[in-house]
């Protein structure tokens, strides 16, 4: 089986069944009612994010050559797309109408439309309105001389129909009203006006829709909507041209709200004439519009789970386990004396930070090298890193500013990086920088110590308390060289050296990962045992697939752990009989890669900043690494392979035809949760290891 339709799942599709997964958990009555809520607000994000890239991209490679009626396959894909899309946002509010707002309310939190609101809170409404609203609003009456608007992206909007003359005794007949971008999307009323104690909050377009006539005086609103646009947002630059991607990039991001159109939302009850006008000025066709029984930005309503201010409707707080004491309060002396294992968000991500301000005090220290991709607004590494550049010591940042969102954030750090004096550069140009790797350099006892950090997440204090990753500190010498001849890459740009132990992509990631499946299958035709094992959060890369597929031909026994995309078909006698796909959906987000190969009981373990996509393999610069100590190996595999496989609460099964199933214990089973396992095993410091 060579042919593509034959042996691999549609990877679009497969996105969208992580979705599907991800919103199992708000139908999930055992997962407290705000979490839930939480669940259907991910769903959403995630949504707008694929719309804003991946069917942005598909039809963007459309009109590039014709439109979609030159291309059959392509015009096929969007369809089933475009299917499975509407059924799943149908689902969604089908979801949040029948279980999750009932039992919102049984709990005493209300969401009040302005026909459910009593006669003192539509007073405040109105008074909120008239203060905080109206003042804002700048409706346009659509004629010659005021044009459709420009239409932010994902920004919330409204669409009249008036009749009537307006004052200067003209028929024009439609209106658009932008809501103000200043303006919270939900407002919580006085606990005064909410009933039997408990809290009341009314949306925005709630607010706008009870006061829309008083916006045309002398007017008759016939009908109205809200409607929402998403577009493409990808970033485009010719980085063949471009004389400073930093610059390019900032103009750039000027017009990503206003990218292609590739979806238009509007309530349930939007007129068809009023759509159909929206379609017109969008460039859309039907199949782009979306008819939603709720708010157009359910993302928006994750507000609520803050404001509610209700700890018991929501995951019981977990504190994470810290790292066991250094040395003397000695990170550096701890480092030597043994390589320290760190798993997130069970473990702190503290020690990650202290690594870094020490070496940002320590005067022994001469350079810190560092990789940026996602840290967020606020940064006490970003903040440490340019306190050591100001004390005089070597600061070297690669700084992705194509990391997709969080490009203003890193343009923003770059600036103040090297106003601080560190010597800041961009990655390689046509290549993201996505590796996650730290290095510092100390004048040791001995001459100039490396003192590594190396991660399969990213740098971001907010993402490391609900993603799971692993992150190793270590000293040991060739891994030290290693990861500072990355960074001589990515500075000098001159060709690699070769590694002692780190996979470094794009040049030998992709062949080093089929190599090891190779040397399994190897093994297994031999007559010993094969196996490996992978957790990853996505699997599209073909040819890696096409190795798997032999190896289990081959005898050598997989699991795959994917969270998201996958597009190897489990299961298929003659070709994947030997491997189990499964994802895990949880309390936190799956997101560390880890490579395992039995290798004849060598048990190599890597961890990697890459998935198994062609992407990361060959468009990227990632690293994956080995944990060379026994113990630290024992740990990866207990923690981060172990429990997942054994996850009979949180796991779905995948079968050869790109179907999920959720696992359920059985019989005399008892239910286990490997991040529930994890919480409570690693959640407490009485549980580490001893130094």
């Amino acid at each position: 089986m060579t042919k593509s339709h034959v042996s691999f799942l549609d990877r679009e599709l497969s996105q969208l069944a992580f979705n599907r997964r991800v919103m199992a958990q708000a139908e999930d009555p055992a997962i407290p009612v705000l979490e839930r809520l939480r669940y259907l607000c991910i769903v959403s994000s995630n949504l707008d994010e694929f719309f804003e890239v991946r069917v942005a991209s598909l039809l963007a490679a459309a009109a590039l050559d014709g439109d979609l009626e030159s291309h059959p396959a392509l015009a096929a894909t969007l369809e089933r797309v475009s299917n499975e899309c509407h059924e799943l946002v149908k689902r969604q509010y089908e979801i949040f109408n029948t279980a999750v707002l009932p039992e919102m309310k049984a709990q005493g939190i209300h969401i009040v439309r302005h026909s459910q609101r009593n006669e003192a809170q539509r007073a405040w409404v109105k008074d909120y309105f008239e203060r905080e609203v109206r003042p804002l609003l700048t409706p346009i009456g659509l004629d010659p001389a005021h044009p459709f608007p420009q239409v932010v992206n994902k920004s919330l909007n409204f669409i009249v129909a008036l009749n009537g003359k307006d004052a200067f005794g003209r028929g024009t007949a439609i209106a658009i009203i932008k809501a103000p971008r200043v303006l919270p999307r939900v407002i919580r009323l006085p606990d005064n006006l909410s009933k039997d104690g408990g809290v009341s909050f009314c949306l925005l377009s709630s607010v706008i829709h009870a006061h829309i006539s008083e916006l045309f005086a002398g007017r008759d609103v016939l009908a109205y909507s809200q409607f929402r646009v998403t577009r493409d947002s990808d970033l485009w630059v010719d980085e063949d041209e471009v004389k400073n991607l930093r610059q390019a990039l900032k103009g750039e991001l000027q017009g990503r709200a206003f990218g292609r159109s590739v979806r238009i939302e509007v309530a349930k009850n939007c007129p068809p004439e009023l759509s159909q006008f929206l379609l017109d000025q969008f460039g859309l066709d039907q199949i782009r519009l979306y008819r939603v029984d709720g708010p157009v930005n359910m993302v928006r309503l994750g507000e609520i789970v803050e404001q509610a201010r209700r700890p018991e409707l929501r995951f019981p707080p977990f504190v994470a386990g810290v790292q066991a004491k250094t040395v003397n309060n000695d990170i550096f002396a701890t480092i030597r004396k043994h390589d320290i294992l760190l798993h997130h968000p069970f473990q702190s991500f503290q020690t990650v930070i202290d690594f870094i301000r020490s070496a940002a005090l320590d005067p022994a220290v001469v350079a810190i090298k560092q990789t940026v991709y996602r840290t967020g607004m606020n940064s006490d590494l970003m903040e440490a890193l340019i306190a050591a550049a100001r004390s005089g010591k070597e600061v070297t940042v690669v700084v992705e500013l194509m990391a997709r969102f969080d490009e203003e954030a890193n343009i923003n750090w770059a600036d103040k990086l090297e106003q601080a004096g560190a010597q800041v550069v961009y990655g390689v140009v046509g290549l993201k920088t996505h590796a996650k790797i730290a290095l510092v350099i100390r004048r040791d006892e001995g001459g100039l110590g490396y003192y590594a950090h190396l991660g399969t997440g990213n740098y971001h204090p907010t993402t490391t308390k609900f993603y799971t990753d692993f992150g190793v500190l270590t000293c040991q010498p060739e891994i030290g060289r290693d990861v500072n001849e990355v960074f001589m890459h990515l500075t000098s740009l001159a060709k690699p050296q070769r590694m002692h132990h780190l996979w470094l992509a794009p040049f030998a990631l992709q062949d080093q990962i089929i190599k090891a499946i190779k040397n399994e299958a190897k093994i297994a035709k031999s007559g010993r045992p094969g196996r490996i094992i992978a957790k990853i959060n996505a699997l599209t890369d073909e040819p890696v697939i096409r190795a798997l597929y032999a190896a289990s031909r081959d005898g050598v026994k997989i699991d795959l752990i994917v969270r998201g995309a996958c597009m190897l078909k489990p299961g298929v006698p003659g070709l994947s009989e030997n491997i189990r796909v499964r994802s895990i959906i949880g309390r936190f987000l799956e997101h560390s890669r880890i490579y395992y190969f039995r290798n004849d009981l060598a048990h190599d373990v890597m961890l990697a900043s890459a998935d198994w996509m062609n992407r990361n393999l060959l468009r990227r610069i990632e690293v994956a690494f080995p944990v060379l100590d026994r113990a630290l190996k024992r740990r990866v595999v207990a923690e981060g392979l172990t429990p997942y496989l054994k996850d009979n609460s949180n796991a779905w099964e995948l079968d050869s035809h790109g179907h999920y199933h959720r696992r359920k214990a059985r019989g005399k089973q008892k239910p286990y949760s490997a991040q529930q396992h994890l919480m409570e095993s690693l959640g407490t410091p009485a549980a580490l290891p001893a130094d």
